[in-house]
């Protein structure tokens, strides 16, 4: 196909090309892409959830750079992409914890949080006058005693994984995480096993550039920079 073909079939989001693509969600997940990682892992009794922060410029303030999101008690998400359009997508899933806690007096499971988003960025793949949401989440909880992580990006498709990366050196990542992740994880081990495959893909990331949330039984806690600090030196994964 060339480059004529290609823009009859890139103008809108709901028009296949003759090869079965929807290019404006490709484009999107270049987006995606093309933003800071971020990482998750479930443990046996948590979702240890981090991110690469780095600011653009000695001025910014470091705490307005958000990548990590409670969503309700026992439910967070990272994102990565475009960050007006990570947060739209954060906004919508805390509404969804609201209503679900209004209607029924209890929490949000994580899968119906993952569902609902993802049926919502699936919709502004087939709409018209609108665009695909540029960004990718993951969303992790626990349920009754059970952690649970999902994955959807700008195509709308909520996938469960034990351990996820997107954004920016995602192949490196995961396949680091392939090879080191094991069931019997603790959150501290989970957490090792994270710091592990970043560092195998940017050896120059530092502690100040990760930010970490732990969601278990307790609820969702943003760890401090003591405790990310520590798991750069700890290094290798553990599990009790």
């Amino acid at each position: 196909m060339n480059g004529n073909d290609r823009q009859a079939y890139d103008r809108g989001t709901s028009l296949y090309s003759p090869d079965g693509r929807i290019y404006q969600v490709e484009y999107a997940r270049e987006a995606v892409a093309r933003g800071a990682p971020a990482m998750a892992v479930r443990a046996d009794d948590a979702v240890v959830l981090a991110a690469v922060v780095k600011a653009r410029s000695s001025l910014q303030v470091d705490d307005s750079v958000e990548k990590l999101h409670k969503l309700d008690d026992h439910l967070g998400a990272a994102t990565a992409g475009h960050a007006a359009d990570g947060r739209q997508l954060v906004d919508f899933a805390r509404r969804a914890a609201q209503r679900e806690r209004l209607r029924y007096g209890e929490p949000i499971a994580p899968e119906t949080a993952a569902t609902g988003l993802a049926d919502h960025v699936q919709e502004y793949t087939q709409s018209g006058g609108t665009r695909p949401f540029g960004a990718a989440l993951l969303v992790g909880g626990v349920h009754e005693g059970e952690p649970s992580l999902y994955a959807l990006g700008p195509e709308g498709v909520p996938e469960t994984w034990r351990a996820a990366v997107i954004g920016a050196d995602s192949t490196a990542i995961r396949e680091h995480l392939e090879e080191t992740y094991r069931d019997g994880l603790a959150a501290d081990g989970a957490l090792s096993v994270l710091v592990d495959a970043l560092r195998e893909s940017d050896d120059e990331v530092a502690p100040e550039d990760l930010v970490v949330a732990v969601v278990d039984d307790d609820g969702y806690e943003r760890l401090g920079a003591d405790a990310v600090a520590t798991a750069f030196d700890d290094g290798a994964p553990g599990a009790e």
